[in-house]
């Protein structure tokens, strides 16, 4: 039993609850004696404890059993322990005043509210203090978090299902089904993953979205958000517990600007061709997810671009393509 493999052990058991701890960072913290894990916790609901005070209270069941002081113990934290007050109290001093004098921490937490000053308070209560184990899988594991705090913005991505002649939707709006039943199950899993989705008031009108995670796992929803200067109905489905804000401005880069100071870290968008080709003529998205139906919608179908190379044109370039079913799916980062 060493550190590194614990700490890999801390970052694969916080995986577990990507889902309910966002828009926070994942975070697992183990405390061991050098022979034996004594104790592990994890950030495991948005607003609830932190790692860390979960594994200082589940050690404390063992206090006398397993161990004497917190002194003899090493702590294993994939993030840096945080310095403020929150939702939650001070970890940083919480780990001071438990009497823990080593400390082995993966990255440095990105949050200008702590981004060092967890390590400082450490420091000067004389903890050894060792930062950047495996610290690549930490910031891989919380990109969107380290992404938003790094700079300043959210990360965007915006879906886009279209059928095999490249159309969003029929002229007459019905509603149809462009991709397959495994692609649309396979959105909900992307939902799940990301803190708010945004979407415009003619999709709204048009198709009465729910736009919720429907998982078979625990999550914390993602706020949902619409963009409309038209008049809309309240009593839709959009509307629910987990509706956040009506943005009337088209200043795209204003509105991620105003999220960008709450929580939230990723924004998916889905919308029509008309608002998702304003996020790209804005510069204001850093990822697109692209399903592609095997049928075509013909002449009565919408197109999502007027160029075949749209997406190339605005700067993406292609990072994997599979298929799901009999669709395509693909991602394209930007071209940096």
């Amino acid at each position: 039993m060493n550190n590194e493999e614990l700490m890999l052990r801390a970052i694969t058991q916080a995986e577990k609850y990507k889902y309910t701890a966002k828009p926070n960072p994942v975070v697992g913290a183990i405390l061991h004696n050098g022979e034996e894990i004594i104790s592990e916790g994890y950030h495991e609901k948005y607003g609830d404890n932190h790692a860390e005070i979960n594994a200082i209270t589940n050690a404390q069941k063992y206090y006398g059993v397993k161990f004497k002081r917190f002194a003899d113990l090493t702590l294993i934290c994939t993030l840096e322990p945080c310095s403020h007050v929150g939702k939650t109290g001070s970890c940083a001093k919480k780990i001071v005043d438990v009497g823990i004098k080593n400390i082995v921490i993966g990255s440095i937490d990105p949050n200008p509210k702590v981004a060092g000053k967890g390590i400082k308070i450490l420091k000067e209560n004389n903890i050894n203090v060792t930062v950047g184990l495996h610290e690549k899988l930490v910031k891989n594991q919380n990109k969107y978090f380290f992404y938003k705090h790094q700079n300043n913005k959210l990360f965007v991505t915006l879906k886009i299902a279209r059928s095999f002649d490249g159309k969003s939707h029929l002229n007459s709006n019905e509603r149809v089904f462009v991709t397959s039943e495994s692609s649309r199950k396979d959105v909900q899993l992307i939902r799940a993953t990301q803190d708010a989705i945004l979407t415009g008031g003619n999709t709204l009108r048009n198709d009465n979205p729910i736009m919720n995670a429907r998982v078979d796992f625990k999550v914390n929803q993602p706020k949902k958000i619409l963009l409309t200067n038209k008049k809309y109905r309240k009593d839709l489905d959009f509307f629910n517990e987990d509706f956040l804000e009506v943005f009337k401005s088209k200043d795209l880069k204003q509105i991620l600007n105003s999220l960008s100071e709450t929580d939230i870290c990723s924004l998916l968008v889905e919308a029509g061709p008309k608002l998702a080709t304003s996020f790209l003529e804005a510069r204001c998205v850093d990822q697109i997810i692209l399903y592609t139906s095997s049928k075509a919608l013909g002449k009565n179908g919408v197109s999502w671009f007027k160029e075949d190379n749209a997406i190339e044109n605005y700067g993406f370039k292609l990072e994997s393509s599979y298929k799901i079913d009999s669709d395509t799916k693909q991602i394209y980062i930007k071209d940096e």
